[in-house]
């Protein structure tokens, strides 16, 4: 593909993630289950926010590797990368469908949330690919602590929403795995702090806007 090519596919990336309409390479989890079956109110609403969270995460996500596939001086991490990429277009894809079937929104803030981890991934990336994978490593260390907590708090009877978490966190393992065994180092403890306190910012405001 040429440049121009690739950057109107790029936009358009940025575009789905950010406004909506992204598409799903595989059928979404869960699909045989009744969406909101026995679900009162308060459950849909408690399970819309948990969602939104997993949905800004994966808005997130497509940043974060966009920006980091631009800058990547290996052929080989920027094909992982697109590969992981790809997959979480998947989940931002089955978050937004679980979000419409429960009568809610996304966040209203994802052009900050994209626009921040973008920058954020940017300068991974020009630290230099083994940094760059190391930031991959903890992101998708911290999202896979999250999706367990969320199926922890999801009310019993919201398999679909279940169903569609329990992939996420198959694919998020091995995301962090590629990146580990590509050569990803271990960040400094420092910077995971950051990274957490970041990301619990997102979360709890997510999970309301």
């Amino acid at each position: 593909m040429s440049p121009l090519d690739r950057l109107i596919i790029e936009f358009d990336t940025a575009l789905r993630s950010v406004v909506g309409g992204a598409n799903s390479g595989r059928p979404t989890p869960g699909s045989a289950v009744t969406p909101n079956q026995s679900l009162d109110a308060a459950e849909r609403k408690h399970a819309a926010g948990l969602m939104r969270v997993n949905h800004v995460g994966e808005v997130c996500a497509q940043a974060l590797y966009q920006s980091q596939k631009l800058v990547a001086r290996s052929p080989q991490i920027q094909e992982m990368l697109n590969h992981s990429a790809q997959e979480e277009m998947d989940h931002l894809a089955w978050c937004e469908t679980r979000l419409q079937e429960l009568g809610s929104h996304t966040s209203y803030l994802n052009p900050l949330w994209y626009a921040g981890s973008f920058a954020i991934g940017l300068a991974a990336g020009l630290a230099g690919d083994k940094w760059s994978l190391g930031f991959v490593v903890e992101t998708e260390k911290q999202v896979e602590n999250h999706l367990e907590s969320h199926l922890e708090k999801l009310p019993s009877e919201d398999h679909r929403s279940r169903a569609i978490i329990e992939q996420m966190r198959i694919d998020e393992i091995e995301h962090g795995q590629a990146a580990l065994h590509a050569g990803g180092v271990v960040l400094p403890e420092p910077i995971q702090k950051v990274m957490q306190a970041m990301s619990q910012v997102m979360t709890t405001t997510a999970y309301k806007i």
